[in-house]
């Protein structure tokens, strides 16, 4: 589990940009760094300089997050934010910072207010539940139309008709983005990290 190429410190180490991707890209299996549990109204987003976990809002609506949620390390959206994650089929709630090892099962296309937000979607690799689950649509039809009411109204309240839902695609499809968000991470952002 996530081996950490860095030398022994004396400080924490900020996960988000000492940890790959990918833990294993053959498999399609992520590093994701947790922040947001089912049934909650609170959004904590880590923050990407220090790595620690902040409250960033609590939801404007009555709407809970009706899955897990996290970010991949050194990756970078068209949102200027690491790629977000959504991990489906959760039982237990993680501890909120915690690194889990998440299977790629798809993406979700996703505009936020004017600009690229996209969703992967996975599920805890390591939990024998799931080891049938290799699609979005091993989920079930209610899961897309759930995230996608989610995705979709969860703003309403404060900034109505932002958030669109554009499509879901595969595991192939989430890996390209991965990969893109990764070169995007190298090019804008990793060499912030040398200034």
């Amino acid at each position: 589990m996530a081996n950490i190429n860095h030398k022994p410190s004396k400080y924490m180490l900020n996960l988000l940009h000492v940890l790959p991707p990918f833990s294993d890209e053959s498999n399609k299996v992520a590093n994701v760094i947790i922040e947001n549990n089912a049934g909650s109204r609170n959004k904590y987003e880590i923050i990407t300089e220090s790595g620690q976990l902040k409250l960033d809002r609590v939801g404007y609506s009555p709407l809970v997050y009706p899955f897990a949620y996290g970010a991949i390390p050194m990756t970078w959206d068209e949102d200027n934010d690491p790629l977000d994650i959504v991990v489906a089929n959760v039982t237990e709630a993680f501890v909120p910072g915690s690194l889990v090892e998440i299977r790629i099962i798809g993406v979700m296309k996703f505009i936020d207010s004017g600009e690229v937000d996209d969703k992967v979607i996975g599920v805890v690799n390591d939990d024998k539940k799931n080891d049938h689950i290799k699609t979005i649509e091993d989920l079930g039809e209610y899961f897309k139309i759930e995230t996608k009411y989610f995705w979709e109204k969860y703003k309403e309240l404060k900034k109505p008709g932002t958030g669109e839902v554009k499509e879901f695609f595969g595991a192939d499809e989430a890996v390209k983005i991965i990969n893109e968000c990764k070169e995007r991470y190298q090019k804008e952002y990793a060499p912030k990290l040398e200034e």
